[in-house]
């Protein structure tokens, strides 16, 4: 059975060659993680619509080369894939530009086959999903997910949420606040950083951030190389392994802390190691360019030492 359903959207990429050039792949925030949980050994299907176009058929070979089900990708006549540019300054922080707003993955609360795709989510250990991904829906979609995943909980799935935040995706912080309350209410797992949650809730302390979280198991990452672990109303301070090589570009940082941190916890880790081996992983993703790093720089024991069975 496939352990991990990540719901959201990929885009084309296009990143800094040097000399005023951009090279093209793909990325978008859970894409990223879930090519990172198959490389670390986790079954992961990826849910979203795409369109008919050869970018898209691109997108799919590459997923499946990487070991990322496919079978649950909605394909849409005439529907294009949205696409983004990441430009990054001498600090490796990024900027990211989009074009988006007709991307077939929108549509993906509102098809035919959605009640089918939300159904299935039953059979998943965890469901993982963004804050961008539910940016892409209207609130009647959004809503329908929320009832999808509360169903699936009811059935012995895990809900595993990444904050995410974006703010030129919502329409105004009332809204993504509102959004944010209905996920925290049912997450079972809560991915957050200080990066995504002061922009909404400005000068909090990381003890206030927290008590907005009512879920048993939150990771919250913070400005510096460190995270807050707070498991069953008990908080862990875990501070990450300095990273030694330089640091190029800080895209999927937080894709890749989730990935270990749930292909972690699923191999048998406790949250402690999972967040130990998340921070891990993020330390070598933001020494590569672009979202995705280069197959042979992947940790081989990231993950190995774990047994057990899935929390």
């Amino acid at each position: 059975m496939t352990k991990v359903a990540c719901i959201g959207e990929c885009m084309v990429e296009l990143k800094q060659a040097g000399s005023g050039l951009f090279s093209r792949g793909y990325g978008g925030d859970t894409l990223n993680t879930a090519v990172y949980l198959a490389r670390l050994g986790a079954g992961v299907d990826y849910i979203t619509a795409l369109g008919d176009d050869p970018l898209s058929d691109e997108m799919i070979a590459g997923w499946a080369t990487e070991g990322v089900g496919t079978g649950q990708v909605l394909r849409l006549r005439g529907k294009l894939p949205g696409l983004y540019m990441i430009q990054t300054d001498a600090s490796g922080e990024r900027r990211f530009f989009h074009w988006r707003d007709s991307a077939a993955a929108r549509s993906l609360m509102d098809l035919p086959e959605t009640d089918s795709i939300l159904s299935s989510l039953a059979h998943y250990d965890v469901v993982y999903l963004s804050a961008i991904t539910l940016s892409l829906y209207g609130e009647k979609g959004r809503e329908r997910l929320f009832a999808g995943l509360k169903r699936a909980r009811a059935s012995g799935a895990r809900f595993a949420f990444d904050t995410n935040f974006r703010a030129r995706g919502w329409p105004d912080l009332e809204v993504a606040r509102h959004v944010f309350r209905q996920a925290f209410e049912i997450a079972d797992i809560v991915l957050a950083s200080t990066e995504d949650l002061l922009p909404l809730y400005p000068s909090e302390s990381h003890e206030a951030l927290l008590a907005r979280i009512p879920g048993g198991e939150v990771a919250l990452k913070l400005s510096e190389p460190a995270s807050i672990l707070r498991i069953a109303n008990v908080s862990h301070a875990i501070k990450a392994e300095p990273v030694t090589a330089p640091v190029v570009d800080t895209t999927a940082a937080g894709d890749s802390f989730a990935a270990a941190y749930v292909a972690a916890r699923l191999a048998g880790a406790g949250p402690v190691e999972a967040a130990r081996a998340g921070h891990r992983l993020a330390g070598i993703v933001v020494c590569h360019p672009g979202a995705i790093i280069p197959r042979a720089a992947m940790p081989s024991d990231l993950i190995s030492g774990f047994t057990g069975v899935s929390p």
